[in-house]
């Protein structure tokens, strides 16, 4: 089993004297059960399993209820949490009375739901468990100096082809079980359980709208296009998009704005946190040679591994793209907090870059044969 880098926040929390409660965000099949077991193990507690009833059951908002847990454990694990939203009341009163910690895993975050999660203000800290980052599998692998380059190499092929799923990733069984197993996930998991919490109308619709944006890679994205083409409303085109954005389906990416004239879109740019879920959605599993998508395919790489390393190492740097009136491009703005920008340039080959961003900045290419030592650099604390 790989460690995961979000292990080193849980472990600083159940170690500390801080109990504020700790919710880990993530997609169904990132690995959230996988890591709830693992902690349950090494300090000998239960996990409580919101899927089912009798748990959710045990966690009704009455203090006497809720002490007969504390009194058992002064560490408490939750697994989808998502699917108890009325439990805020009940983690608020197990924090302020009883002074547990609690971790507590969702695939959608409570305060997405309509529910009373703000009542939980100044209680809790997010951290976050995504689809595996090319960064947390080096750090599980012993590489030698003169291995890297391949190594690395020969992981953006697999990340832009099958995805970076743990159990697609860990799976040694043949490419048509990989498939399948994409297959499964985007079915039962990323389609039906974004369906299931927020109760949508057109189970249809919503597989048809992501496979839209699917076909769009690295292209901007038309809400009024997308719901023309599927006879659909617009205002609904826009909110199922927003909460496959909200459930970490998909990365929105706006154009930057300056004052300048020049800069006119307001679209978005939209990618997949895991292009093994884009990959099924098109059918299409052909090596990257063959792909007329593979500049997209790459671009969409390279955005998913900035947001998996921002949100892991908590990182409050801001990406766009931009685009003048000519036609020219960058295509990603890499903007920290102290307005200081690094423009990208994503090649799947070689090709030189040129400088058109207005602001003052430095100008990166980055390709599959530096990808990795680009990202580590500029994506920092």
């Amino acid at each position: 089993m790989l460690n995961r880098a979000i292990e080193t926040d849980i472990e600083g929390y159940l170690k500390g004297t801080d109990h504020k409660i700790l919710f880990v965000w993530g997609p169904r099949r990132s690995g959230k059960t996988t890591l709830l077991k693992k902690y349950a193990s090494r300090i000998a507690v239960p996990v409580f399993n919101f899927d089912l009833l009798s748990d959710r059951e045990k966690f009704e908002p009455d203090k006497r209820t809720l002490q007969k847990i504390a009194d058992e454990h002064k560490v408490i694990l939750i697994d989808e949490v998502q699917n108890y939203p009325e439990s805020s009341l009940s983690l608020k009163i197990l924090h302020d009375e009883f002074m547990v910690k609690i971790i507590a895993t969702g695939s959608s975050e409570l305060r997405q739901t309509g529910n009373d999660f703000d009542t939980l203000a100044g209680r809790f800290r997010e951290i976050y468990c995504l689809p595996l980052s090319v960064f947390e599998i080096a750090q599980n692998v012993a590489l030698k100096a003169y291995e890297k380059d391949d190594f690395y190499l020969q992981l953006a092929r697999e990340g832009q082809i099958f995805g970076i799923y743990p159990e697609v990733y860990s799976s040694e069984k043949p490419e048509g079980t990989k498939i399948d197993l994409l297959q499964n996930l985007l079915d039962t998991y990323v389609l039906k359980d974004i369906i299931d919490i927020y109760n949508l109308k057109n189970a249809k619709l919503a597989k048809d709208i992501l496979t839209k944006i699917a076909l769009q890679i690295g292209s901007e994205v038309s809400m009024r296009e997308i719901s023309g083409s599927l006879q659909a409303n617009v205002s609904t085109v826009a909110s199922y998009i927003e909460i496959f954005i909200k459930n970490y389906v998909l990365i929105p990416v706006p154009s930057f704005k300056t004052n300048q004239r020049r800069a006119v879109s307001e679209h978005r740019k939209l990618y997949f946190y895991d292009l093994g879920m884009r990959n099924i959605l098109v059918k299409d599993f052909r090596p990257i040679e063959l792909r007329p998508d593979r500049g997209g395919l790459f671009e969409n790489f390279i955005i998913a591994e900035i947001e998996k390393r921002k949100k892991i190492l908590n990182i409050k740097h801001t990406a766009y793209f931009y685009r003048e009136y000519a036609g020219k491009e960058v295509d990603i703005v890499i903007e920290d907090y102290h307005k200081r920008y690094t423009c990208l340039e994503v090649k799947s080959g070689k090709e030189k870059s040129q400088k058109i961003f207005p602001l003052p900045h430095t100008l990166e290419t980055v390709h599959p044969g530096n990808y990795f030592k680009k990202i580590e650099t500029i994506v920092v604390p």
